[in-house]
């Protein structure tokens, strides 16, 4: 690990409907949370837009760009500036017909570390996600910065173990979460507080189980971009410790940065004390990859 501990800023902001605003004020934000000490920001899913899945338009294929690209480039002339860690996430043109929901993450120095594919795309009401993007084909990551090692996931990916299980098997002691999740006004009376609370719970679980940071950077805000009654982004923005105790958490209506601690030798402690990967049944776990067992 590179220092003992390090500061992380998560970005909970606004998505308005022009890309080049949300893209300047990310930067602003990425700018403040340096000058509160950040060393790694983590900005939420889809951060250049309104969140354009709540339909199935094919002009909305015209907000992807490819990586590397102007944003890419943009983001790595800011990361070696201030000398930070930034994950974002972009909607990814690889080529014509093969667009990605995708997390870049760039170093201290500027450097293009690699990216990340979302794996799991979701299908549900206002979530048409299975239109634009192709399911990831990286695999589970970790990549060691200058400001220790880190994974990422995306979004719906953080509802499942066997995502924050491989990627902590790579070296993750911290695996953040740009995120776009929140409620449908009409279901949030009856629903809401149990949707939240499954949310907040089966990430907190992930760090309990693999013993590490969990960083989940979300959106705020109301977004109707296909009319009606759109989606209400819950942000709540969080991150817990090894042991699943929150540390830091944001509002659920402003914008702000969510900024903690990471004590890296906590990792070392909890998954000696708590040796889950060392009593891990690899050998009895055949049937994992199936989609069934009958």
């Amino acid at each position: 690990m590179a220092t003992e501990k390090t500061k992380v800023a998560l970005v909970q902001m606004k998505c308005g409907p022009e890309p080049e605003t949300n893209f300047q004020r990310a930067i602003g934000f990425i700018r403040d949370a340096a000058k509160q000490g950040a060393q790694i920001v983590c900005l939420p899913e889809l951060f250049r837009s309104e969140y354009f899945c709540q339909s199935e338009e094919h002009r909305n294929f015209d907000l992807a760009e490819e990586i590397p690209g102007r944003s890419t480039s943009e983001l790595e002339k800011l990361a070696h500036e201030l000398g930070v860690v930034i994950i974002a996430s972009l909607f990814e043109k690889r080529r014509a017909g093969v667009y990605h929901n995708t997390a870049v993450v760039f170093d201290v120095d500027g450097k293009l570390l690699g990216k990340y594919r979302k794996m799991h795309v979701p299908d549900d009401p206002l979530y048409h996600e299975k239109f634009y993007f192709s399911p990831g084909d990286l695999g589970f990551q970790a990549w060691e910065t200058q400001r220790g090692k880190i994974g990422v996931c995306i979004c719906w990916d953080q509802w499942y173990p066997e995502a924050a299980r491989l990627t902590a098997l790579r070296g993750a002691e911290i695996i953040f979460y740009p995120t776009a999740i929140g409620w449908h006004p009409s279901e949030k009376k009856e629903f809401g507080a149990a949707q939240h609370s499954a949310w907040e719970t089966i990430q907190r679980s992930h760090a309990i189980a693999n013993s590490c940071y969990i960083a989940v950077a979300n959106r705020v805000g109301h977004e109707a971009p296909a009319g009606g009654a759109g989606i209400e982004f819950w942000g709540q923005s969080f991150v817990c410790g090894p042991d699943g105790e929150i540390i830091a958490k944001g509002s659920a209506d402003h914008e702000e940065l969510v900024l903690a601690e990471i004590d890296w030798a906590a990792v070392d402690r909890h998954r000696t004390h708590w040796p889950f990967l060392r009593d891990r049944r690899v050998d009895a776990y055949a049937g994992l990859e199936q989609r069934l067992l009958d």
